[in-house]
């Protein structure tokens, strides 16, 4: 393993400050990082901890009902926190999805979100778009776990659970940097491999995710994440959904493990869905208009039938 020098952050701005230094990267639990350095995808001068911020971890109810996540929050308190349990509960069931109780309670939210794709190619170091490479040897290889919509160049998912339920409560993304803070809603923190090749999110030098921000309005209603993986426990999704009906009775669906980013169910079927009434041809009419634009794979065409099973049982949880 590469050597490299640690620096446990004290506050936002030395964390900024340091991460601001050529080949500062930030770390939180480390699970996703450590694995990437014995990999060969990363080799920094200096790890940034930001797990020594004050209140970096902190999970808080705002005046107007809104909750602020520390990013430095382990997955596991997050799933455990009574508010997420009881407002947010899709967000509490897609933490409590993630890999192993170990896993949970290093992991964080923050590096979560962050993570990089599990791609085996990826991975093991075979020459890729993600690696500087000029081709996706999946494409026309070995691409069952790949995507099936939203694809190209790069065919990798994004591997993160809760992105997707924070995608369906319409939450937003923290980020700080040397001398400012700024939020973006979470469908745009995430980017597409046809926009950006070496990161997976819009952060840029020096910028670190610094908490997750959950809106009120997106409280309450129905909630569920339901993730289907080829092992009963301890694995990525194959294909996952996050549904929510919101008080005002607005429906959103979101899913992963079928695109490079947490990927969003047309709003016109979500308006459809919100509507109620609906029989089993119109719920089976509804799921495959969501699924138009899907273009599998050449070995992952039996994720278009796992995401139209869910997309049904969601379909007919939500519509009331």
């Amino acid at each position: 393993m590469a050597t490299f020098s640690y620096h446990r952050a004290a506050s936002l701005d030395d964390a900024a400050g340091r991460l601001a230094e050529p080949g500062a990267v930030a770390i939180g639990g480390g699970t996703d990082l450590l694995p990437a350095i014995d990999e060969g995808l990363a080799s920094p001068a200096v790890v940034v901890d930001l797990r020594g911020i004050p209140n970096g971890d902190a999970i808080t109810t705002g005046a107007d009902g809104s909750l602020r996540i520390g990013a430095a929050a382990s997955l596991h308190d997050v799933a455990a926190h009574p508010a997420v349990r009881e407002r947010w509960p899709a967000l509490a069931q897609a933490c409590d999805a993630v890999g192993t109780p170990t896993l949970r309670h290093m992991g964080t939210i923050g590096g979560n979100l962050c993570q990089r794709p599990r791609c085996w190619y990826f991975r093991q170091g075979v020459s890729c778009y993600k690696s500087g490479g000029d081709a996706c040897p999946a494409e026309h290889g070995e691409n069952q776990y790949h995507a099936i919509v939203n694809g190209g160049p790069c065919h990798a998912v994004h591997p993160s659970d809760p992105a997707v339920a924070l995608l369906a409560l319409d939450a937003s993304v923290e980020i700080a940097s040397r001398g400012e803070t700024r939020t973006v809603p979470v469908d745009e923190f995430f980017v597409l491999p046809s926009q950006r090749l070496d990161r997976e999110t819009v952060l840029g030098a020096g910028a670190f995710v610094s908490a997750v921000l959950l809106p009120a309005q997106s409280a309450g209603g129905v909630q569920f994440y339901h993730k289907l993986m080829q092992r009963e426990a301890w694995d990525f999704a194959l294909v996952s959904l996050a549904g929510a009906r919101r008080e005002s009775g607005e429906v959103r669906l979101a899913m992963g493990g079928v695109a490079p980013a947490p990927w969003r169910v047309n709003s016109s079927v979500e308006e459809d869905v919100a509507s109620g009434g609906l029989d089993d041809d119109s719920i089976a009419s509804l799921a495959e208009r969501a699924l138009y634009d899907v273009e599998p794979l050449s070995k992952n065409g039996y994720k278009v039938q796992m995401a139209s099973s869910l997309l049904r049982q969601a379909m007919r949880q939500l519509a009331g």
